[in-house]
């Protein structure tokens, strides 16, 4: 079925209205605009296909669209509670299904559990270059990362900008809070490997 529109006409929503009859009504790039599956109304230059079909421009991205250190804490720190627990709970599974002696439980529980970092790095990538852009807890706090345009990031980007958090860390965390002092508010491996992490509001 052919996607419509609910446009806001006057301060009012009227429609749905089709893409042919959004056209014919002379569409705008900053009318508003939503679909029966969006939460909330975006300007029409925000939505890929409207762009595509009617030639505008990507929005640029403005001073309140980057995601915030805190959010980015938060987001890190429900990841690692989401990885850390599944480990474990593949660890308890690993040694009470299949291992019988005590000793050897410990060090399988040890080993799969210490595991984690290198699973977090995985999970980073696949998940920040997947069409959601975001890992779980960044879905959570609703940011996603993007490249320099706000385009998705390949996997070669992803993997760079985690390996490059190895530099941020390096410098005693001050990689991390040089956030704060600029105003695209990107850590030390975002300005590395070229990335942003944005309010995941643009599309």
């Amino acid at each position: 079925m052919p996607q419509s529109y609910i446009l806001v006409i006057n301060g009012k929503p009227e429609g749905p209205f089709t893409i042919p009859e959004l056209k014919a009504r002379g569409i705008k790039p900053g009318d508003f605009v939503k679909t029966d599956d969006m939460v909330d109304y975006k300007e029409a230059h925000e939505i890929a296909e409207l762009r595509e079909l009617f030639g505008f421009a990507r929005p640029k991205l403005l001073m309140q669209y980057y995601g915030s250190f805190d959010q980015r804490w938060l987001a890190s720190a429900l990841d690692w509670f989401i990885l850390f627990g599944a480990f474990v709970l593949l660890a308890a599974m690993a040694v009470f299904l299949f291992i019988t002696d005590k000793q050897a439980r410990i060090y399988t529980s040890i080993g799969i559990v210490a595991f984690t970092p290198i699973g977090k790095f995985i999970y980073h990538v696949v998940m920040e270059s997947s069409v959601t852009q975001a890992t779980y807890g960044k879905q959570m706090l609703k940011i996603k990362v993007v490249d320099m345009d706000g385009n998705r990031i390949t996997v070669g980007k992803a993997i760079g900008r985690n390996l490059a958090k190895i530099f941020s860390v390096l410098t005693f965390f001050i990689g991390y809070l040089i956030a704060f002092f600029n105003k695209q508010q990107q850590c030390l491996h975002d300005m590395i490997a070229g990335t942003l992490v944005i309010k995941d509001r643009l599309v």
